[in-house]
């Protein structure tokens, strides 16, 4: 499995926030992580990419332990958190390169080229970070998550706050980045879900409720319905 968690829970203090989260994501899937806010899900992403250590379960990213054998694992992760923690002063090709070096990322240069054409940089790469839109700070973000080229991506809310023309764009990116990769995505769209997943993962007030393929769905037991009975 390229991700594997088995009774995962996390407190902080006497407040419980995962309990015992298991799923699975297989090798080239797209899969969706979902749930109301405050469900659980950007702590179990923290985990997953070794952000949090102290926790109980076991999480495995291609076959290694993440707890057990950090470094080959964060080594197949392509991280891309919610807030997309960039530097505004860096310019884009000089970020690139900063992230790649610490990657030691082989033929630098050229990696750093294919990133800017292949996630479409190459109109701003000239430009510092904090003067771009927010959707090429997404881009920015997706290129430092592929530039060691990972078998793994974790993408926390890619899309959010992004315009009709940039969902388009960061939408037709994923679904390439899928015929290569496994990617697990944290999303509140069930539309983009529905469009862009074969697997839905779903957490509520941090148990996991729903785990299930999107072809399986029916409308009487959709995405919608599911929601629904979490919110009744």
């Amino acid at each position: 499995m390229s991700i594997k968690l088995s009774n995962i829970s996390k407190s902080y203090g006497n407040q419980e926030v995962l309990h015992n989260i298991s799923f699975e994501v297989c090798p080239g899937e797209i899969a969706a992580f979902l749930g109301p806010n405050g469900a659980g899900k950007s702590t179990c992403m923290r985990i997953i990419t070794g952000w949090l250590t102290d926790y109980a379960g076991t999480a495995t990213i291609c076959g290694h332990s993440i707890s057990e054998d950090p470094i080959a694992a964060k080594r197949c992760i392509g991280y891309l958190p919610e807030n997309n923690p960039l530097y505004p002063e860096m310019y884009v090709r000089e970020y690139l390169r900063y992230v790649g070096q610490l990657y030691q990322v082989p033929n630098l240069n050229g990696k750093v080229d294919e990133m800017i054409e292949r996630v479409k940089l190459r109109e701003v790469c000239g430009k510092t970070i904090g003067t771009l839109s927010k959707g090429f700070r997404q881009r920015v973000g997706l290129a430092q998550a592929l530039i060691h080229d990972p078998q793994v991506l974790i993408l926390d809310e890619p899309s959010s706050g992004l315009d009709p023309n940039q969902l388009t764009e960061i939408h037709s990116l994923i679904k390439e980045l899928g015929k290569e990769k496994t990617i697990l995505f944290s999303s509140h769209s069930l539309q983009e879900v529905s469009d862009l997943c074969e697997q839905a993962v779903i957490i509520h007030k941090g148990v996991i409720v729903a785990n299930t393929q999107i072809s399986e769905l029916t409308k009487e037991e959709s995405l919608e319905s599911i929601f629904k009975k979490l919110t009744q």
